[in-house]
């Protein structure tokens, strides 16, 4: 156990409704599929913490972080140790763990009103932990991680959108429910429960093919990138209605379709199965999203899918009797990428098996196109470019910005995209462009994040530190968990010649990232509050 530990201000388990509940209304009249589907990943795709904690320790090779997840009197635990902080540590309570399993599992956590994701996952593959996705390089332990709600959507149901200009700060419940429950694919039961069954309720199977599928595509599709439509969020969407009005997806031009995960759509509209049979295959023409067979059912079940189509009594008994696992030839499991410790079923469903690709240093892969996207508009394909940029491509910066700045009137009202081109503006060092931008958007929402952290530091840099520092506080106030908006705010704070207001500002952000250097640093250059101590 550590030596010395600092109890976070972590608050206690929300108060979500499981899933098995929320849907024992509809157990009175669906008694077995409700038992059947409460063994399903979806199902359990989140839940209380404590209900599927992983004990155990991780350290971290490259900073000496070390990990530990625990059960302490009933209560799923996570503790840590920097040896690069002496005598800094600290506590979490774990209030969910979202993942099925299957793959791996990771915690959620909060402080104050604040909700965080842990920074290591459980990986089933490995039976281990190790860093979350992108966290394994750095050199120092990453700072508090925020769990959006649009990061939320597709574990949970009737997921919450943060308080307004917020990150991730729920002053209500994140979610009202864990699992995905019968709703969430059938839409709201009120009526349908009040007269007995009579009121028509959505049943994917009898919508037509865009509404039926965006059921499942509004969460097992990501292409490589994907941007909220103008004015929309995906949060609103719901079953019976086009996923397409609410997201646009985007893949680059030659992607490795077994190179990242999340891509099963993709993947199967590339198999002869579902080119030759059309709109009349979907994802469940394979599978039964009440029912997950056990391995003992596994093979049997899945051939059974194979051999609707494939039912020539001779083809059953001659093509490989030894092996009846199809899968196991024509979907077999392959390595995503961007994601550690696990592998995908490839759902091309190869005629002939083939070895896994590896990227192909010859493929051009710096331009974007909309898949199962129809609507799709120049403004998305120009937020997809920046969406690309933000992940961490810099070749998408010139097809960005370029395309940002061709939008014109045309995204006058749409703050989202004003904020992207407001940022490449400053980034390029076209001021005025980016303080236009910026100032559209507070006019469109006052409380927006990103124009009032980034508009309040582009005029601190041209010295207008009275107009710079409102902005930045009001920002600050909504999200004190952001170090570079808390050290940003402090700069400028000192540069006004206020350096307990600076002092202040640095210690509320230590509640949140208390093993930051940058943040410690800079807190001790506060003694001597000076424009030339801060530069």
């Amino acid at each position: 156990m550590f030596s010395t530990l600092l109890l976070a201000q972590s608050a206690g388990p929300f108060k979500a409704t499981p899933v098995r509940e929320a849907d024992a209304k509809c157990a009175q009249c669906h008694a077995q599929i409700y038992r059947n589907y409460l063994a399903t990943p979806m199902a359990n795709a989140s839940g209380s913490a404590v209900e599927k904690v992983h004990t155990g320790t991780f350290i971290h090779s490259t900073t000496g972080v070390k990990y530990e997840v625990s059960v302490d009197d009933g209560t799923a635990t996570l503790a840590y140790q920097d040896p690069n902080q002496k005598g800094i540590s600290q506590k979490f309570t774990l209030s969910y763990f979202l993942g099925s399993g299957h793959l791996g599992t990771t915690y959620l956590y909060s402080i104050g009103d604040y909700l965080f994701e842990s920074p290591i996952a459980w990986y089933a593959a490995s039976q281990s932990y190790d860093m979350k996705p992108g966290l394994a390089p750095m050199k120092q332990m990453p700072p508090p991680l925020p769990m959006e709600s649009g990061c939320l959507r597709c574990h949970m149901s009737s997921v919450q959108s943060s308080d307004p200009g917020t990150i991730n700060r729920y002053q209500g419940l994140p979610f009202l429910h864990s699992g995905i429950t019968c709703e969430a694919c059938h839409g709201d039961s009120t009526n349908h429960l009040q007269t007995s069954g009579k009121a028509a309720i959505v049943n994917p199977a009898r919508l037509d093919s865009d509404r039926r599928d965006s059921v499942c595509i509004s969460c097992h599709l990501e292409g490589d990138v994907s941007v909220e439509r103008a004015g929309r969020s995906a949060l609103n969407y719901r079953p019976g209605d086009s996923i397409y009005n609410y997201v646009a997806y985007y893949v680059r031009v030659n992607a490795n379709l077994t190179a990242r995960g999340v891509s099963e759509v993709e993947q199967l509209s590339q198999s002869t199965c579902k080119r030759v049979s059309g709109d009349r295959m979907s994802c469940t023409s394979c599978h039964d999203a009440h029912y997950t067979p056990d391995a003992a059912h596994r093979v049997e079940f899945f051939r059974s899918k194979c051999l609707a189509c494939h039912n020539k009594a001779a083809f059953a008994a001659t093509h490989h009797p030894e092996n009846s696992d199809c899968t196991s030839c024509h979907m077999p499991r392959t390595g995503a990428m961007n994601i550690l410790h696990v592998a995908w079923t490839d759902h091309r469903i190869m005629k002939v098996p083939e070895t896994p690709q590896t990227p192909h240093g010859e493929d051009d892969t710096s331009h974007l196109v909309p898949i199962f996207s129809p609507g799709a508009n120049k403004r998305d394909l120009s937020m997809a470019y920046y969406q690309a940029l933000l992940e961490g491509d810099r070749m998408f910066e010139s097809d960005a910005w370029e395309q940002l700045k061709e939008q014109g009137d045309s995204i006058a009202n749409d703050k989202e995209a004003l904020d992207a081109l407001g940022n490449l503006s400053a980034e390029r060092g076209d001021k005025q462009t980016a303080d236009n931008a910026f100032r559209k958007v507070l006019q469109i929402d006052p409380g927006d994040l990103t124009a009032l952290s980034n508009l309040g530091t582009l005029l601190a840099k041209q010295g207008k530190l009275k107009e710079a520092i409102p902005l930045l506080q009001s920002a600050f106030e909504r999200n004190k968990d952001v170090p570079g908006l808390a050290m940003n705010l402090a700069r400028v704070q000192c540069m006004s010649g206020d350096g307990s207001a600076a002092r202040d500002t640095l210690n509320t952000a230590l509640i949140y990232s208390p093993n930051l250097p940058d943040i410690q640093r800079l807190l001790m250059q506060m003694t001597n509050c000076r424009a030339s101590d801060t530069r």
